[in-house]
């Protein structure tokens, strides 16, 4: 964590509107943390007492179905902040985040949020639009997930999860990436090898993957009915 100054929360779009000094006092408040690869940072179902902020690396929220399955519902990179509805509604956290690339994390004392919240009335109104676009958004993956077949809703993470040299990063393996999309790992599999056949996907060296037509990688990701 050396060397990041309080500058760095202006860039988590939770933060993003407050003012300097409050911003300054969050820095000052909160404590640093770093998690390797494999680590987790916080377990479903623990007090959210603090506000995770993610500056570097990125992290998996998975959860434990009452059978016992690990179902992955999401990654995220940072800079962004963890698990916020946690943080508001004090229910524990949602999920068990764990790390997937070594992760520079600052905690901020819940308290030290939610006076923010209590005494600015345009911080609580950007936080609670912040959080109505992210449900709306869960929720139409979630309608993605029982209503898609699986190699639409490959097709669509493979999309959402490409960097600009072309490659996606598989760092979970087939398992984890079977967890996100709510299917068995033949399942994933199997889609992942029509993608391969039809000339639209290759594998790479350290479980990357190389998109080669994201145009029509798209139309297999958009509902029959759309095309």
């Amino acid at each position: 964590m050396h060397g990041y100054v309080w500058q760095r929360l202006r860039d988590v779009p939770l933060l993003a509107p407050l003012p300097d000094p409050d911003l300054r006092r969050l820095w000052d408040a909160s404590v640093p943390r770093h998690y390797d690869t494999g680590e987790t940072l916080r377990s479903q179902g623990t007090p959210a007492d603090h506000l995770l902020v993610l500056l570097d690396g990125s992290a998996a929220a998975s959860v434990t179905t009452v059978g016992g399955r690990v179902v992955r519902f999401g990654t995220w990179t940072g800079p962004c902040a963890l698990d916020k509805v946690a943080l508001l509604d004090g229910a524990g956290h949602t999920a068990t985040f764990t790390a997937l690339a070594p992760c520079a994390v600052r905690a901020v004392p819940r308290a030290r949020f939610t006076a923010l919240l209590d005494d600015s009335a345009a911080v609580r109104a950007h936080v609670f639009r912040l959080l109505a676009t992210q449900a709306r958004t869960q929720q139409d993956r979630l309608t993605d997930t029982a209503t898609l077949p699986c190699e639409a809703r490959l097709a669509a993470w493979l999309l959402d999860a490409l960097a600009a040299d072309g490659r996606v990063e598989l760092s979970g393996g087939q398992r984890e990436l079977a967890d996100l999309l709510g299917v068995t790992r033949v399942t994933v599999n199997r889609a992942l090898s029509r993608l391969r056949h039809d000339g639209l996907i290759s594998p790479t060296e350290n479980g990357r993957i190389t998109v080669h037509a994201p145009e029509l990688l798209a139309l297999r990701a958009a509902p029959e009915g759309s095309r």
